[in-house]
């Protein structure tokens, strides 16, 4: 049976209208039920949240440390990007076996040319001739041995800033035949073709990066028709999901294009990693050896990261779980930090009795009977987490009254908590956006499901009331001087009465806004635009207190902290920002993403950040120190949604490619793969207790999850982190508990309430 809520739309002229409809599902039978949505009236909605161009201008790209082989060869001078960023090699770390590249000397003898030639660029430009035509004497260097030195530079030099474009694309000078490249890339491929069938898959992933860089030389070199004839044979080679990296590259034919170009650089100062069997190394050096295959053989060295481990070779399945990242996959190096992922200890705080629980004391005479009900509670929250990291590891806000008033709130909405499970599925209460001809981008939930935002493509931002209690302002100055602050009512008092309204607009900002998020006091909220900005609108007076500047481009999301007073924001321009409120300055910038920040997402013990990014990756961050503890590589297309379940432990991840994955932050795997949408998964939330994932996507569609059957099977102490073989069972349609599609309204958020009843979001969209 399915029950209509209120369903009245607005006219079109006083903006779009959320009207809930409510599907309460099957207690028994988790078979689909459709969510009707009363929506008559047609209105053009775009995309949730816009799928990110390439940037204008080019960005900070933290270099990779250079290893020819992870277990051999540690990479020297390793130094700490911004941000806690990846390393930065001081030279390569060749094979011992190895052919030498042509031209090139040991790494301190590059060292020493490359300093060498640096200082020379810099009297040149500055014109001090006089200072220059020493030196050169000095150091019996020639005008004419610029290039030659440039080109010999160490190529695993490049700083964690933003590298000079022309010493990068240095890298490419030193060429070979360019009629001979198409014949290097035909012997690589004829090799891994007749390998044995256990170490094909994992050198058949080294076609990518060697087919890029060779393109990319050509076209440096200015063999124009070459590169063209080159690319246009063998692009098909390429994995699918590679197909966006190469429309990019596509349009790189002349060398002109390369200059400032930010793919280029992205695959000159991020090195492409891969991650091999020790057979599968010690069998591609050996064919290059014996090949004497130089120019192949460079690349491998300049260009690629060969994590190498110990162990069987993996499989394609494998090697197909964790690829599809921008710059390949992870390094092992980089999960290996320890990660507290547990929860904080909640403070204690006496939970009074209702009066229910006194009327029933006065009846029986027994008050003691209900306390020790009420203590267990706190018990709960007394017990210390052995994952969770120091109360004081980073400052968190203290706990107001009212704070604690809300803590003692939700305390008495867990008591009434339905408890769910593959035979007690939520109900679905489904607002829909009317009208929403200004285009929704962005919706937000209150925690205690109070109140909700949505953001709009014509810059505002609307806040409803979703409780029959209407939205009403502070009363002025002068109004505000009248009333007796001593009255126990004065918070009541000091509202206008003749304010309220079921609806307020808060008008600011100069472009689209894509990212909203509310306080968890409900006191704030913020909003994230196209115009660069992060705003912070107070709730009492529906105005604009603070506008964070900081990004340079569109900021694509912003959250706040769980605590309160700090809050995330990503953007266009690849960082994500950590700030707080009473500061307009950010206090950490986390670089290291290789393209758009799309989503970001704050741990449930805020010493974490999650950002999920266009170059595919999704990137851990620690919030005392600004380094970047995980990075998960699985999905093959931009990521759109990240959510972390209420224990801490786990991350799940929803992408364009229309995949939920399931990530163990303590030992930085994929542990789960649920398939079954068919378009971006924009939305993402655990149930209370964690039971329960709801998935909501731009198929019109929320599906629901079974997080316990796809955790219960987990055992930690077997992961094979030293190798990652990685073995998911195909059974999303075992894990999945109910389907449930709406009429033509794409699902961009979703908001579990105390009580476990699950609200989402979206705006019609007519076929």
């Amino acid at each position: 049976m399915v029950v209509k809520m209120a369903a009245v739309p607005e006219p079109p002229s006083e903006g779009a209208t959320p009207a809930a409809t409510a599907a309460p599902a099957p207690a028994s039978a988790p078979a689909p039920v459709p969510i009707p949505v009363p929506v008559p009236s047609p209105a053009p909605v775009p995309a949730a949240s816009p799928a990110p161009a390439p940037s204008p201008s080019p960005s900070p790209s933290p270099t990779l440390a250079v290893k020819a082989e992870a277990v051999e060869s540690p990479g020297a001078g390793a130094g700490a990007g911004p941000g806690g960023g990846p390393g930065v090699g001081a030279g390569a770390a060749a094979a011992p076996t190895a052919p030498a590249a042509p031209g090139t000397g040991t790494g301190t003898e590059l060292s020493e040319r490359h300093t060498l030639l640096a200082v020379l660029q810099f009297l040149k430009k500055n014109r001090f001739r006089e200072a220059e035509e020493t030196l050169r004497r000095e150091a019996s260097v020639q005008e004419g041995l610029d290039e030659t030195l440039r080109a010999a530079g160490p190529r695993g030099s490049d700083s964690a800033h933003q590298p000079d474009v022309s010493s990068v694309l240095s890298a490419y000078s030193n060429q070979g035949d360019p009629s001979l490249y198409e014949e290097y890339y035909c012997g690589l491929k004829a090799f891994i073709e007749a390998a044995l069938d256990a170490l094909k898959a994992e050198l058949a992933s080294l076609l990518y990066p060697v087919f890029v860089h060779l393109y990319l030389e050509l076209v440096y070199n200015e063999h124009e028709r070459e590169a063209r004839l080159f690319f246009h044979r063998y692009h098909g080679d390429q994995e699918g999901y590679y197909h966006d990296d190469l429309r990019v590259l596509a349009g790189l034919s002349k060398k002109e294009h390369m200059q400032g170009n930010e793919t280029v650089l992205d695959f000159r100062t991020s090195k492409f990693v891969l991650r091999i069997s020790r057979d599968s190394y010690q069998c591609l050096k050996r064919h290059l050896q014996e090949q004497h295959n130089n120019q192949i053989w460079n690349i491998v060295q300049e260009h690629l990261f060969i994590d190498v481990f110990d162990g069987m070779p993996r499989s394609k399945q494998q090697i197909e779980l964790t690829s599809g990242g921008m710059a390949g996959e992870a390094k092992r190096e980089a999960n290996k930090t320890k990660v507290f992922f547990g929860l904080l200890k909640e403070p204690e705080i006496e939970l009074p009795l209702d009066d229910e629980d006194e009327e029933g004391e006065n009846e029986e005479g027994k008050p003691k009977k209900k306390k020790p009900k009420k203590d267990s509670l706190g018990a709960k929250s007394k017990k210390q987490d052995p994952n969770a990291p120091q109360l004081n590891r980073i400052p968190l806000p203290e706990l107001k009254d009212s704070d604690k008033l809300d803590k003692i709130m939700i305390m008495k909405e867990a008591t009434k908590r339905v408890k769910l499970g593959p035979d007690c599925l939520p109900s679905i209460c489904f607002y829909t956006f009317l009208n929403a001809y200004q285009g929704l981008t962005a919706v937000d939930f209150t925690d205690d499901s109070s109140l909700i935002a949505g953001g709009f493509a014509d810059s505002t931002v609307r806040v409803w009331s979703a409780t029959p209690k209407k939205l009403r302002s502070v009363k002025g100055a002068t109004d505000l001087s009248l009333i007796d602050k001593e009255s126990e009512d004065v918070l009541e008092r000091i509202m206008d009465e003749k304010s309220a309204c079921e609806f307020k607009m808060l008008l600011g900002h100069g472009g689209p806004v894509y990212g909203t998020s509310f306080s968890p006091d409900r006191n704030y909220l913020l909003s994230s635009s196209e115009d660069g900005t992060v705003r912070l609108w107070s709730l009492q007076t529906f105005t604009c207190l603070v506008g964070y500047k900081g990004h340079n481009y569109p900021v694509w999301d912003t959250q706040f902290s769980p605590y309160g007073y700090y809050f995330i924001s990503g953007g266009h321009d690849r960082v994500a920002r950590l700030w707080v409120t009473d500061h307009y300055q950010p206090l950490r910038i986390f670089s290291g993403h290789l393209s758009d920040v799309t989503c970001t997402i704050f741990h449930p013990n805020s010493n974490y950040v999650a950002t999920g990014s266009a170059d595919r990756t999704i990137r851990l961050w620690d919030v005392l120190n600004g380094n970047c503890v995980r990075i998960l590589t699985g999905h093959k297309g931009p990521i759109h949604s990240l959510a972390f379940s209420p224990s801490g432990r786990y991350l799940a991840s929803g992408a364009t490619d229309g995949r939920v994955l399931l990530w163990d932050i303590g030992h930085g795997l994929l542990v789960g793969e649920l398939n079954g949408h068919t378009d971006t998964v924009y939305s993402l939330k655990f149930s209370r207790d964690g039971e329960i994932l709801a998935s909501g996507s731009m198929d019109h569609t929320v599906k629901m999850w079974d997080t316990v059957k796809a955790f219960e099977d987990l055992e930690t102490d077997d992961f094979s982190t030293a190798t990652g073989h990685i073995n998911l069972a195909d059974n999303s349609q075992e894990l999945l508990l109910g389907s449930y599609m709406t009429k033509s309204t794409p699902v961009i958020g979703l908001h579990f309430t105390r009580r476990n009843l699950l609200l989402a979001a979206g705006a019609y969209n007519p076929q």
